[in-house]
């Protein structure tokens, strides 16, 4: 049998935080291994627990839950957890902040039940979750502020194809999309992108998109 996913749960709204709680232990392939309401006891608990993904809200007292997730899943932490953050904002400035702290995708706290599983069940792949035109939407508002003026890196080490594709992909494209721009198989979209991740050292499609924005390779 494979081990259910682990779960942490964290919100300081206690209603939302129980709601959860019932609907993830529910099924049969998920855990709650634990809960808590504040950012700080976040990063205690992660730590400690090993969760395969913690469910995070943004605003918590004592820490925030973009710091808990910078520290949880940032840039140089030794063993990263992934993180689903959920808020009540749809794209604000938090969520964007969050996305920059590591988080592999966000969730309204208002979504059906169903997408809050999905969305655990898609992070614990590896897999980030931010629907392309929810990416569209996400750099279309903060791309001035991702993209650093003067930005032309001579020595990414991505072939042409790879640059077009990462390119499609910072345009909020989907592999399907990509696929007919292209006009090549999905199944090659995905290779491209798989290298394109490992060449970069890149998590997941967040990141890409964040990468191509940083360094001036979209528009």
């Amino acid at each position: 049998m494979t081990s259910p996913i682990r779960v942490l749960i964290c919100d300081d709204q206690a209603l939302v935080r129980t709601g959860f709680v019932t609907i993830v232990d529910a099924q049969p392939d998920l855990e709650v291994v634990g809960e808590c309401g504040d950012g700080r006891t976040a990063v205690d608990l992660a730590r400690r627990l090993n969760p395969d993904v913690v469910v995070m809200d943004v605003r918590m007292p004592v820490l925030d839950g973009i710091e808990a997730t910078r520290l949880l899943a940032g840039a140089g932490v030794e063993h990263p957890v992934k993180v689903l953050v959920v808020t009540t904002f749809n794209l604000d400035e938090y969520v964007y902040e969050a996305l920059r702290a590591g988080a592999s995708g966000f969730l309204l706290k208002d979504a059906p039940p169903a997408q809050l599983l999905h969305g655990i069940r898609t992070v614990a792949t590896g897999a980030a979750l931010l629907a392309p035109e929810v990416t569209r939407q996400l750099v279309g508002k903060y791309a001035a502020r991702i993209r650093p003026p003067e930005s032309t890196p001579d020595d990414i080490a991505l072939t042409p194809r790879e640059l077009e594709v990462l390119r499609l992909i910072a345009d909020g494209l989907s592999n399907s999309e990509i696929a007919a721009r292209l006009v090549i198989s999905q199944e090659t979209v995905k290779t491209y992108v798989s290298r394109i991740l490992t060449k970069l050292d890149l998590r997941d499609r967040v990141q890409a998109v964040i990468y191509a924005y940083r360094n001036g390779l979209a528009t």
